[in-house]
């Protein structure tokens, strides 16, 4: 019997990380998933089912990022999707808002793999997410476009520091069936997009899965977008 693969999903508690998480756990994987809040990451936990187990981890206060990531002893695969997103404009400009939006994904990012390096198995890989906003801004995405675009570069340089471990970044366009989009049915990306409809869960899902297992993919950014950025 192959040994048990072991999936860590930092933000696994809700949307897109919870879907990946799912995947992971229907097929054997023993998974990790987190959220700030400790007693929903059990929940979430305990309805994914399987050798799925829940905890607490605040990717705004990376100082403690090590130790609740303390008893994670073991990780093949490590997806971090959690973001702090909010509406951010020049004219508006919130400091504290924007400085825990960049902690997260800058600072928490790095620190949760850094943490977790020295546990990766031999064959370990991981995927960070990124976002469609770094190349096409929307009104109140200042921050969320400069993050984003910041993920591009942390792959490039985490993949010469983690060598010979991989690393890539996946940036999603407007997920149709997420829980943000999946009642906004006319969603102006819609018609926009060659595909004619917006990516789903499942596609994001496989396009993390696809970044996981293909050991010749490393330090890369790939866009999941249903061709949104062509037109």
């Amino acid at each position: 019997m192959p040994p048990m693969t072991t999936s860590v999903v930092v933000g696994g508690s809700s949307g897109i990380g919870e879907y990946i998480a799912q995947r992971f756990a229907d097929r054997g994987d023993e998974v990790v998933i987190t959220s700030r809040d400790a007693s929903r990451a059990r929940d979430v936990a305990d309805s994914i089912g399987g050798r799925t187990r829940g905890i607490a981890l605040d990717l705004a206060d990376p100082e403690s990022i090590e130790a609740s990531l303390g008893d994670v002893t073991g990780v093949d695969r490590l997806v971090v999707t959690a973001i702090e997103q909010s509406v951010n404009t020049l004219a508006d400009f919130n400091i504290e808002a924007a400085t825990r939006a960049v902690t997260v994904k800058m600072v928490g990012y790095t620190e949760v793999v850094r943490v977790l390096r020295s546990r990766f198995g031999p064959e370990a890989a991981v995927v960070l997410f990124g976002g469609l906003a770094k190349d096409r801004p929307y009104p109140g995405s200042t921050m969320v476009s400069a993050f984003n675009g910041g993920i591009t570069a942390l792959v490039r340089t985490l993949a010469i520091e983690l060598a010979p471990y991989r690393i890539n970044a996946l940036h999603p366009g407007v997920v149709g069936d997420s829980p943000k989009w999946r009642d906004v049915p006319d969603h102006p990306h819609v018609q926009r997009t060659p595909l004619g409809r917006l990516v789903t869960m499942e596609e994001v899902a496989d396009a993390t899965d696809f970044l996981l297992r293909n050991s010749g993919v490393n330090a890369q950014n790939l866009i999941i977008d249903g061709g949104l950025l062509a037109t």
